[in-house]
């Protein structure tokens, strides 16, 4: 019998720990596809954010590095520059990338650092509780905005991929999803053409992969699918907000 679907090589045999339907699995998944498409799992170097993926060193067949909570892309920067043949990926949450990681976020892709950044979106803190996050979208209810986040006293949540497409520094941002087939099919092309990017030495990408959380939405698995195509497409669009080689080749 033909083989048609296997678990990739570049993820252990670890059960996931994560809350039924939630889409880290499926992320974790493409990640290491492309790993093991492009042939770099021996040499790739993965930095584990604290959040709810912060026991992604476990999942991940290639080494692992844990940082402190936001210090990823600092961590990662070393990591490539002490060791510049290496492949280095960070794999962030909201609450790790853009709130206490926001200046290092910016400074990683200011300077072009030659890393590749797996940002998961999923709009509120889910390991501590189900809190607000930077990412929340107005209105949206969590444990500590019970009657919805109120953008005239906390502000507007940060579109993380739109700011960063702003800097001249970064080779590549783009937002994904995984809500649905097609868009799995898609976020996986764009994971892979980051470490691509990386191999050919381009400099920063960041792929924003908008995700769902059932648990602390109060939703079930499907219906926070559901509300990830009728509530966070629409404030967080997907597509290509910088590909400098592609304007390049425009010219």
């Amino acid at each position: 019998m033909a083989v048609v679907f296997q678990k990739p090589k570049s993820l252990t045999d670890a059960p996931l720990h994560y809350c039924p339907g939630c889409t880290h699995g499926i992320i974790h998944r493409l990640v290491a596809e492309a790993i093991d498409e492009l042939q770099i799992e021996g040499k790739t170097i993965g930095v584990a954010p604290v959040g709810c993926a912060v026991m992604a060193y476990d999942y991940f067949a290639c080494d692992m590095v844990e940082a402190a909570h936001g210090r990823a892309p600092a961590v990662a920067t070393g990591l490539k520059r002490a060791l510049p043949e290496n492949i280095i990926f960070t794999y962030q949450g909201d609450g790790d990338l853009a709130s206490i990681g926001m200046a290092e976020t910016v400074h990683a892709a200011t300077r072009n650092e030659n890393i590749t950044v797996i940002f998961v979106n999923n709009a509120i803190y889910g390991m501590t509780g189900g809190q607000m996050a930077p990412t929340s979208l107005p209105g949206q209810v969590t444990q500590t905005s019970p009657y919805g986040r109120d953008t005239a006293t906390v502000g507007f949540p940060i579109r993380v991929s739109e700011m960063l497409a702003t800097l001249d520094g970064p080779e590549f941002i783009q937002r994904v999803a995984v809500n649905n087939v097609k868009n799995v099919n898609a976020a996986k092309k764009a994971i892979k053409k980051a470490f691509q990017n990386q191999i050919e030495g381009k400099g920063f990408s960041l792929i924003e992969v908008v995700s769902s959380c059932p648990t602390n939405w109060g939703m079930t698995p499907k219906k926070a699918l559901e509300w990830v195509e009728e509530k966070m497409i629409p404030y967080y669009p997907l597509g290509v907000y910088k590909d400098r080689s592609a304007n390049k080749e425009e010219k």
